[in-house]
């Protein structure tokens, strides 16, 4: 793991070249309560990109994994962390990537492609459809999940799931407490509308969190929908065919 410093924050993140020398860089973001390991390396990410030639870089987002902690919502905006992904291709020196995000991720790779658009090459959106405009839910159990004194007392079931993912990847569950409530901020039809890039949707049949991605694909100009057949939104992001599809789109949409 490496490090650079933006916007106050110690922003951990990995750069992986493939094996063959230079390849197109892919950006990843992982999502709520995870962190680059738990998104990308577990599930076979780096080593899926790396095999098939391409340069992966993927960073812990502010307040996860190895990077800073706040306990200010203000400081989770999808905005806010749009720009620290795009300080790291700044400290790299890479000009143009891939990006691809997942669940809270994809809202800020969303972001990123509107307020750096020269930087985003293509966009990939695990995990978030609709939902982008629309929103996903009352969350705010969450973030009370998140800060109980006594996991067994917490009776709101997705809050018992988020409470114990972030036992489990032994997060700071303050400072994710802040971020679920800062980083939810929508996009309206129009922004959406403005994302030219091309872009493959990707959501899970059996995701009760994300929303259509066939909705949010019809709302812009050059995305199409993928559906992740038979999975949840915790079990989508390591799909085989997940993966399988999203190398047949970089190959369509090289650099």
């Amino acid at each position: 793991m490496q490090s650079f410093n933006h916007d106050g924050f110690e922003l951990a993140f990995l750069d992986r070249q493939p094996d063959s020398g230079a390849g197109d860089p892919v950006l990843l973001i992982h999502g709520f309560a995870s962190s680059h390991f738990v998104n990308w390396v577990s599930p076979g990410w780096f080593k899926t990109l790396n095999d098939a030639g391409y340069r992966v870089i993927a960073l812990d987002n502010r307040g996860h994994g190895s990077s800073t902690k706040s306990y200010e919502p203000s400081d989770y905006s999808p905005d806010k962390m749009a720009s620290d992904a795009s300080a790291l291709l700044d400290h790299l020196g890479v000009g143009r990537a891939h990006v691809m995000g997942y669940s809270m991720g994809a809202r800020v790779s969303a972001f990123m492609a509107l307020s750096d658009p020269a930087k985003v090459a293509t966009l990939v959106l695990g995990g978030l459809g609709i939902g982008l405009v629309s929103g996903v839910g009352d969350w705010d159990p969450i973030a009370d999940a998140l800060l109980a004194a006594d996991p067994a007392a917490i009776d709101h079931a997705r809050g018992r799931t988020f409470r114990a993912f972030a036992d489990q990847t032994r997060s700071d569950r303050r400072a994710l407490a802040a971020c679920i409530v800062g980083s939810r901020d929508e996009l309206s039809e129009a922004e959406v509308g403005r994302i030219g890039q091309p872009t493959l949707i990707a959501v899970g049949t059996k995701d009760d969190i994300a929303g259509s991605a066939e909705d949010l694909a019809a709302l812009m100009p050059n995305a199409t929908a993928f559906a992740i057949d038979g999975r949840d939104h915790m079990l989508s992001v390591g799909d085989r065919t997940f993966k399988k599809r999203v190398l047949e789109f970089y190959a369509a949409h090289p650099l």
